[in-house]
């Protein structure tokens, strides 16, 4: 089941109801410039790369930030948000699905609750079961990197029982929660994620220092 189409959908909902100068989780950034973040990545290659190569990086940052100083009205926004919602361009490889999925579902879901939880007043979604098995299946594709930063051995643990053993190391911890809020634990959004540890407390502490996520 492709959950792509509709995730970005919910996306473009969240950040027309929260406005051009709400808040978010990514450090610096107002609702326009996760906006135009949004935008960019589907249509200059660079602003997507900026995310993985540091040279990159300032490119990336700078197209952004001027992007969303366009942005000046409520309309100017609400139209930059209509043609993310459209989809990519009609020559993106990211019209091949499969390409979207691996690309897109984790971006769309983290950032959803990047608008979110950047309040005081929120609680998690009731995600449906076959979404949240595709969301644990690509973060235990790239898990081993969100935590490479980690210097211990990292397991992953649904309540319902599936486990993923991200880093081996002699010392562990066990990080567990559902498909969700792993997701946001392991993209840097640890105060938001609703997770719980197990292992030494020493262990557990070095673990809530350390840097995570891209």
């Amino acid at each position: 089941m492709h959950f792509v189409d509709p995730s970005r959908e919910v996306l473009a909902e969240t950040l027309l109801a929260a406005g051009p100068d709400s808040p978010t989780l990514c450090a610096g950034w107002l609702t326009r410039d996760l906006a135009a973040h949004l935008y960019l990545r589907e249509r200059k290659a660079a602003v997507g790369l900026g995310l993985l190569i540091p040279s990159l990086g300032k490119a990336s940052d700078k197209a952004t930030s001027k992007l969303a100083a366009k942005l000046k009205t409520t309309d100017d926004y609400a139209e930059l948000v209509k043609t993310f919602r459209a989809g990519p361009p009609a020559l993106s490889p990211l019209k091949i699905k499969a390409l979207d999925e691996t690309s897109n579902l984790i971006e769309y879901f983290v950032h959803t609750e990047d608008i979110r939880r950047a309040g005081d007043r929120w609680a998690p979604r009731a995600l449906d079961e076959a979404y949240s098995d595709a969301l644990w299946g690509e973060l235990i594709k790239r898990a081993a990197y969100l935590y490479r930063g980690v210097d211990l051995g990292i397991v992953l643990v649904r309540p319902s029982g599936p486990r993923h053993v991200a880093k081996r190391a002699p010392v562990s911890v066990a990080i567990v929660g559902e498909p969700g809020e792993l997701l946001m634990h392991a993209h840097g959004r640890t105060n938001q994620a609703l997770v719980t540890f197990e292992g030494q407390p020493d262990a557990v502490a070095l673990l809530q220092s350390a840097e995570i996520g891209l």
